[in-house]
């Protein structure tokens, strides 16, 4: 065996401190995922707590290795929000599964570089197995199926936006926005992730490029303003070139007419992208999959599996029907990348996405499917779906009306009981004193324009119905404690 340096020894651990670490690091894991219950699930700690922390550390007297995992687990565990926890009611950050924990340390350790088939066939040939197979769960004709796997849902949608440039103003790749005879638009709800809003700053576009569509009274898009926008804007010159319709909006789970979008885009010759982000994963359940009917029909659609497939983050996806238009996207030649490999169907990953190179995302995923399959996510998702239903039930039953309406697993709610409920300034001293608590974590959104509203959403499949009787007790302490602050206020007053 060839001895390693003697400078190698500060990162590359000797083999009895590596093994030791390993123990700790699994020890430490299982600990976390077996007591997390026992956690508040938010900490709320100030910044001088959390920056006093780093006075353990001085990088001119380095500790050993098991004092710096068990620093790190230790601030972690005081610190952050634990998104794992079955009572957090959050945004789409999930309860990783147990495979896609192993997935992330074994591409840790192995370190594959996805830019080019070569360097790691196996690596690219599972995503595009995975892109075959969750396209065909859309309903995507299996001989046209394309993507790549990104890092976020955002990134997918970022994607989105490029392609349906390119596709519609094929000057782009070499004269820029500058050689476009009529400035570029595109239509989205006004319930869409503000991803989009994002990205056309960073591709060029400016804000003034997306059209926010109203929403009628269950928060889907409506049709008629969305065409009159479109031909409004065609008469003044611009140039229209994508409609994004919504399966599953962030704030209430809205999943806009995407059978009448696909109809629209199709007359109008627009690129019809679906953000299905955290709704998609409705495509794996038999009895929610007609919730999705019109997305089989779109040019594109974004897929988050850190989102309701529970793996950890990121693991973005973007799908497409058009097997050429990511090459064409984002095909690049230099001399210092290596030859494409020779066989049918190579796909090197740089040509097809934003990135050169980048982490193997897409194993966490396929290990999850290869031990659960699709039968077992489809359980794991049918749960969730349960207890968003039995959410909905447990919180009119306490006197919270539900205000928004959909089969997906989230809840915007306010207080029917209190003469404020409605009021922005009740509804967030109710979500702070709830998250103050450690019971549970929840938060305010606003709806239909400047509507506050609480908003609860069922992000871990290990949320069972005492859970959601420990978030209902904690929104009635806090609705006892912020109606004796105000009866205290107004007494003082």
């Amino acid at each position: 065996m060839i001895a390693d340096n003697d400078a190698s020894s500060n990162l590359l651990l000797n083999a009895a401190q590596r093994e030791m670490l390993w123990k700790q690091l699994a020890q430490t894991i299982e600990e976390y995922i077996s007591g997390i219950r026992e956690l508040p699930v938010s900490a709320d700690p100030s910044p001088e707590f959390v920056r006093s922390l780093f006075a353990k550390i001085d990088f001119a007297n380095p500790i050993s290795p098991e004092a710096a995992l068990r620093f790190a687990a230790e601030s972690l565990a005081a610190t952050q929000v634990h998104t794992p926890h079955p009572r957090y009611y959050g945004l789409f950050n999930p309860t990783p599964g147990t495979m896609g924990i192993a997935a992330d340390a074994l591409v840790a350790a192995f370190n594959p570089q996805l830019a080019v088939w070569k360097h790691n066939p196996f690596a690219v040939e599972v995503e595009q197995y995975l892109i075959r197979a969750f396209g065909a769960c859309f309903g995507y004709d299996a001989a046209s199926i394309d993507g790549t796997f990104t890092a976020s849902g955002s990134e997918a949608n970022h994607t989105a936006l490029l392609v349906s440039l390119a596709h519609r103003f094929p000057q782009l790749e070499k004269d820029g926005l500058r050689g476009l005879s009529a400035q570029p638009v595109f239509y989205v709800s006004a319930e869409s992730h503000h991803s989009f809003h994002k990205a056309v700053r960073h591709c060029g576009l400016g804000s003034n490029a997306v059209r926010e569509i109203p929403v009628d009274s269950n928060l889907k898009m409506e049709i008629a303003p969305l065409e009159a926008a479109i031909q409004q804007d065609r008469r003044a010159g611009l140039a229209p070139f994508l409609i994004v319709g919504t399966a599953g909006t962030t704030n209430a789970g809205a999943i806009d007419p995407l059978p009448a979008i696909a109809d629209l885009a199709a007359r109008e010759k627009l690129w019809f992208h679906v953000d299905a982000a955290w709704g998609g994963a409705a495509a794996l359940v038999p009895e929610l999959r007609p919730l999705l009917a019109g997305a089989e029909r779109a040019d594109s659609i974004t897929l988050d599996a850190h989102k309701w497939l529970s793996v950890p983050n990121g693991a973005g996806l973007f799908l497409t029907r058009h097997p050429e238009i990511l090459g064409r996207t984002f095909h690049i030649s230099a001399a210092y990348v290596p030859p494409k490999a020779d066989g049918t169907g190579i796909v090197d990953p740089y040509e097809h996405s934003i990135h050169w190179s980048r982490r193997f995302i897409g194993l966490k995923i396929f290990l999850a499917l290869a031990v659960a399959g699709w039968d077992g996510y489809a359980d794991v998702l049918r749960h969730m779906a349960k207890m968003g239903n039995e959410l909905r039930r447990a919180l009119a039953e306490a006197g919270w009306e539900v205000v928004n309406s959909t089969a997906l697993p989230v809840a915007c709610f306010q207080d029917n009981r209190s003469p404020q409920g409605r009021q922005a300034a009740y509804l967030e001293n109710i979500a702070r004193d709830v998250v103050r608590s450690g019971h549970a974590w929840i938060s305010t959104t606003r709806v239909r324009g400047n509507n506050t509203v609480l908003r609860a959403c069922i992000t871990s499949y290990r949320t069972q119905p005492q859970d959601i009787r420990a978030l209902i007790g904690a929104l009635q302490a806090a609705r006892s404690a912020v109606a004796n602050f105000s009866a205290g206020a107004a007494a003082n007053s």
